[in-house]
């Protein structure tokens, strides 16, 4: 698989390029419950596992611009699921490829009775597809949310508070060490001329 080498650094990285998110998507696009699992990760920036607890009943019904509420499992803290454009066509494609029951989960496990995918399982998935598109690195779970912060800030310049906020860290330093801002965006910085 795409594991670090022993000793190496274990921080999994942001998928930093646009182009190789689309490639991500180009690659599981026949799989619409992998697709939206993509989609939704990379879109809002919380963790796998408040993800993979979502049942279908929890979004069937929510439009575009709609949120659902959640409490995160690890901080205990509330927390939102945003519906955007992207999210509501992957979810609607693939409620109507499988047509779900409500109480399944929106995540379901191709393995037992209505258990949803495992979080070293959609780990593994993760390096599997930057895998196939010949990203180098270390990626897993923690690389969608990661995704979400990075694209935020160096996409669409969305400040280290509002992202901090987002993923109710207690400070924008940890964010910025969380989402692998690199050297070369501070050093961008010091080209601006006042």
């Amino acid at each position: 698989m795409n594991h670090p080498k022993l000793g190496s650094n274990i921080t999994v990285e942001p998928i930093r390029k646009l182009e190789h998110i689309e490639l991500i998507k180009k690659v599981i696009s026949n799989d619409k419950r992998n697709l939206l699992l993509f989609t939704l990760g990379i879109n809002n920036g919380l963790r796998a596992g408040d993800i993979l607890q979502l049942k279908v009943k929890d979004v069937r019904h929510l439009k575009s611009g709609e949120i659902f509420s959640l409490i995160e499992q690890k901080t205990k803290k509330k927390n939102i699921l945003m519906i955007n454009k992207s999210v509501y066509k992957a979810l609607h494609s693939y409620l109507d490829d499988r047509k779900p029951d409500d109480n399944d989960y929106l995540f379901k496990s191709k393995k037992g009775d209505n258990q949803p995918l495992s979080v070293s399982s959609v780990n593994g998935m993760i390096k599997g597809w930057c895998k196939s598109i010949g990203l180098k690195g270390n990626y897993g779970t923690h690389s969608m949310r990661k995704t979400w912060g990075y694209i935020q800030r160096t996409k669409f310049g969305v400040g280290f508070e509002v992202i901090s906020k987002r993923f109710n860290h207690s400070s924008p330093t940890i964010t910025m060490r969380y989402i692998c801002v690199e050297n070369r965006e501070v050093s961008n910085i010091l080209m601006n001329e006042i």
